[in-house]
């Protein structure tokens, strides 16, 4: 029989360009910070993963020994944004098998500015060199076929990056802490249209880390644990159905194996964490996640049901767009903001109603991870 597996604790470093910090010194921070969270010592935790995509070899080592040097197996992640949530993924699996009972994994990045680098153009994909494949590009190409096929509007997508960014003001970790109205957002410079510059997430710096436990052994350390009761993961298959066409991954087939493995359905979700590096994303990801009917993920939230206080608030925390995208430690940043909304910690970006089922997904080039947690 399968052990079960609980979040017993998390951590977040404030977002950003941060100046004068490296790498070890943000991934230390953050630690520390989750295993205080937890209640644990370094001592107690059995393996690490360390997720990051532009960094040296050996960050994963480096990072794990400003904590300790237990001799403890550490294992670096590499899939793109969905890096640290694939961790996750992989501790997961190990504690639910019986092998481990308590892993850390911390995601750490110290990011370029502009356009996430991709090496020498020679080495790159041929999509790449004829400007198809840059991640605005990809999301303006969806965008515009969305529109045509459902009769979606700009102002719909424009509609999310303004709740988002509302969001982030809440937020002390998030990188943008402005509110923009409607008109600043669709009239702010053109990225790849409809994307304007303030629907688009920027590269920063940051680190987050999870502590993940077997839910027997997280007795010792508290009675009301954050359960991670579904996960799956996967790269982006060749499919047929029309709709695939608008998706960045996998996140259809992966949300329904969740929902199957949890015994939760997209009716019982209170709320959501979704990859939104540019906000048409929220429109795309809630109707591939069953949380809206396909082809009303526009109307739906522009009619505020995405809302902290909406019938299914998501990136309660700001999102991608407003905290800015560490790559490798964006993943832990979604996890934590679930596990404050669900024990109910979340200060003013508290969702009421006491929420007890959260759904995240997280989207890298290469893969995505689907995750559910319940109280």
């Amino acid at each position: 029989m399968e052990k079960e597996v609980v979040i017993l604790g998390v951590g977040v470093t404030k977002f950003g360009r941060v100046t004068g910090r490296s790498l070890t010194d943000m991934a230390r921070e953050a630690g520390r910070m989750a295993l205080k969270d937890a209640g644990v010592d370094y001592r107690d935790i059995q393996i690490g993963f360390c997720s990051h995509c532009n960094q040296p070899l050996g960050t994963g080592m480096e990072c794990f020994a400003q904590l300790g040097m237990t001799g403890i197996p550490v294992t670096n992640v590499e899939v793109a944004c969905a890096s640290q949530t694939r961790g996750v993924v992989l501790a997961a699996d190990l504690i639910a098998a019986g092998a481990y009972d308590m892993a850390l994994v911390i995601g750490v990045e110290k990011m370029p500015r502009g356009m996430v680098p991709t090496g020498d153009i020679n080495e790159m994909p041929y999509m790449f060199r004829v400007g198809i494949m840059p991640m605005p590009g990809i999301y303006a190409m969806q965008c515009q076929r969305h529109m045509y096929q459902y009769g979606t509007k700009p102002e719909h997508f424009a509609k999310a990056a303004e709740k988002t960014h509302r969001n982030g003001s809440l937020n002390p970790n998030a990188t943008y802490q402005d509110v923009f109205t409607l008109e600043q957002i669709m009239g702010s410079r053109m990225i790849a249209d409809p994307i304007t510059m303030l629907m688009c997430s920027a590269n920063g710096d940051g680190a987050t880390a999870t502590v993940i436990c077997s839910r027997e052994k997280a007795r010792k350390y508290t009675n009301k644990p954050v359960r991670l009761v579904g996960w799956a993961a996967g790269n982006p298959a060749y499919s047929e159905h029309e709709s695939s066409a608008l998706a960045e991954g996998p996140t259809e087939a992966l949300g329904r194996k969740v929902y199957e493995m949890s015994g939760i359905g997209p009716r019982d979700v209170n709320v959501v964490q979704l990859h939104d590096a540019f906000s048409p994303a929220e429109i795309f990801t809630i109707e591939e996640l069953g949380l809206c009917p396909e082809g009303e993920g526009g109307p739906f939230v522009w009619e505020g049901n995405t809302e902290i206080d909406g019938r299914l608030p998501v990136n309660t925390d700001g999102g991608l767009v407003s905290c800015g995208h560490p790559i490798g430690a964006t993943g832990g940043r979604m996890i934590a903001e679930l596990s404050w909304q669900l024990r109910g910690t979340a200060g003013k970006r508290q969702v009421p109603g006491n929420p007890t089922a959260a759904l995240l997904q997280n989207q890298g080039i290469g893969g995505a991870n689907v995750m559910m947690f319940a109280m």
